[in-house]
C-alpha cells in the first residue's frame, strides 16, 4: 500500500501567510486488500481521521476512486488509487467574538466573502491571538443570531495583503470549497505594483516553492524542482510607468506566498515588499527628488503593494458561478496615482 500525503497546509502558528488550506491523501490499495468499505479503509490508512471528516467528504464529492468520485459505502479493491481532499479541520484554540468592522462583500448560510483590509491577521496564532478576521467572524455570527456558528477557513491571505476572501459557514460548503481548491478551480486575480518594466505584455511565472534553506521565515523559489511544491502564477501587464510596473496576477496554485516569492525570481519584487526586497528603491536614478518620491510612496502604502481583488467559483450549495470584485484600496489608488503622474511628468529618457 503506498500512501502519499500532499499538505497544502502551513502551520497556523505563522498567521502571516497565503495558502489554501486542505490535505490531499493519495492511497494506492495493497494487491492482498480484500473488499471493505472506502470508509473504515480510510479511517484504518490516515492517522487522526474522523467518521464525521470522511462522511462530509464523500457528500461534497472529495473521495476519488480511479478519478471517480465514490460515497462512503464503496468497498475498496485491489490496486485501486483513492484520493481524497480534506478541509483542514479548525484548531482546538480558544477564539473569542472582537467587535472588529469588516467589510463583507457577499453571505449566505453557507458561505460568507470578506474584503479584508492590509493589516488584519486572517487566524489567531503566536503573537496574534486576538485582533483576527476569526474573531471579527465569530462576533458577526453571534450578532446575526448565530452563536453556535464558526468560521472555517478554506484559505487565507497574507497579514498585508488586502482583498477578497472566502469563508465556509458549513462542513459540507468547506469540503466543496476545498475541492475546488485542488482542482484549480477558483479563479483568483491580483493587482501588484512591481518593480522595473517588462518586455512582454503577459506570460507565466513556473517553478517550485518551498521554504528557504537559509531563512526559514522567507519562501524560495527552486529552479530545478528539487525542493517546495509545485507553483504557477500567470501574470499580464495593466500599466508601464518606467521605474515600476501595475501587473495583473492570476494563481493557478496556491503556495505560501506564491506571487511574492515568483516576482522576487523573476527580478520584480513587490513595491515595499521589504521580506523580498521590494523596499530597497530599484530601478530608478540615483537623483535625490525620485529617491525622495519613492520614499514618500512608500510611507503612503507601507505594506507590499499586493491586493486580492478579484474572485470567482462554483457556489457549493447552488452550483452557479458566483464572481466578485473589490476596488483597490486608498493606499494603493494613490500610490498608482503618483506613479501615474510621475511617469507623465518625466523625460521618456529617464524612465528608461
Amino acid at each position: 500500500m503506498i500512501n502519499e500525503n500532499e499538505n497544502d497546509i502551513a502551520s497556523l502558528d505563522n498567521p502571516e501567510e497565503e495558502n489554501e488550506l486542505y490535505e490531499h491523501h493519495r492511497i494506492i490499495v495493497d494487491k492482498g486488500q480484500g473488499p471493505l468499505r472506502i470508509d473504515k479503509f480510510l479511517i484504518n490508512r490516515i492517522e487522526g481521521i474522523s467518521r464525521n471528516r470522511i462522511q462530509q467528504a464523500a457528500k461534497a464529492n472529495c473521495i476519488l476512486v480511479n478519478d471517480k468520485a465514490e460515497k462512503q459505502s464503496y468497498k475498496v479493491k485491489p490496486l485501486d488509487v483513492v484520493s481524497l481532499v480534506l478541509p483542514h479541520p479548525p484548531r482546538e484554540i480558544e477564539i473569542t467574538a472582537e467587535d472588529i468592522p469588516l467589510s463583507i462583500v457577499f453571505e449566505d448560510e453557507h458561505v460568507i466573502i470578506v474584503d479584508k483590509p492590509a493589516g488584519l491577521v486572517v487566524h489567531p496564532g503566536h503573537a496574534n491571538y486576538t485582533g483576527t478576521l476569526l474573531n471579527a467572524l465569530l462576533f458577526h455570527f453571534q450578532k446575526t443570531g448565530n452563536p453556535d456558528m464558526f468560521p472555517l477557513l478554506v484559505h487565507r491571505i497574507d497579514k498585508n495583503t488586502s482583498g477578497l476572501l472566502v469563508v465556509a459557514k458549513t462542513e459540507l460548503a468547506q469540503s466543496k470549497l476545498a475541492k475546488e481548491f485542488f482542482d484549480h478551480t477558483i479563479k483568483r486575480n491580483y493587482k501588484a505594483l512591481v518593480w522595473g518594466d517588462f518586455d512582454e505584455t503577459e506570460g507565466t511565472i513556473e517553478g517550485n516553492i518551498g521554504r528557504s534553506l537559509k531563512d526559514r521565515r522567507v519562501m524560495f523559489v527552486f529552479e530545478d524542482g528539487s525542493y517546495g511544491k509545485h507553483a504557477v502564477t500567470h501574470y499580464k501587464v495593466m500599466e508601464r510607468f518606467g521605474y515600476v510596473t501595475l501587473i495583473e496576477c492570476q494563481l493557478e496554485t496556491g503556495r505560501t506566498h506564491q506571487i511574492r516569492a515568483h516576482m522576487k525570481y523573476a527580478g520584480h519584487p513587490i513595491f515595499n515588499d521589504e521580506t523580498y526586497g521590494g523596499d530597497v528603491i530599484l530601478k530608478g536614478t540615483t537623483f535625490t527628488k525620485y529617491k525622495q518620491f519613492v520614499q514618500n510612496c512608500f510611507q503612503i502604502i507601507p505594506r507590499q503593494a499586493l491586493h486580492a481583488y478579484s474572485l470567482g467559483f462554483t457556489h457549493p450549495e447552488s452550483g452557479k458561478k458566483i464572481y466578485f470584485e473589490s476596488p483597490v484600496p486608498t493606499d494603493l489608488h494613490q500610490v498608482l496615482e503618483k506613479w501615474r503622474l510621475y511617469s507623465r511628468n518625466k523625460p521618456e529618457a529617464e524612465l528608461l
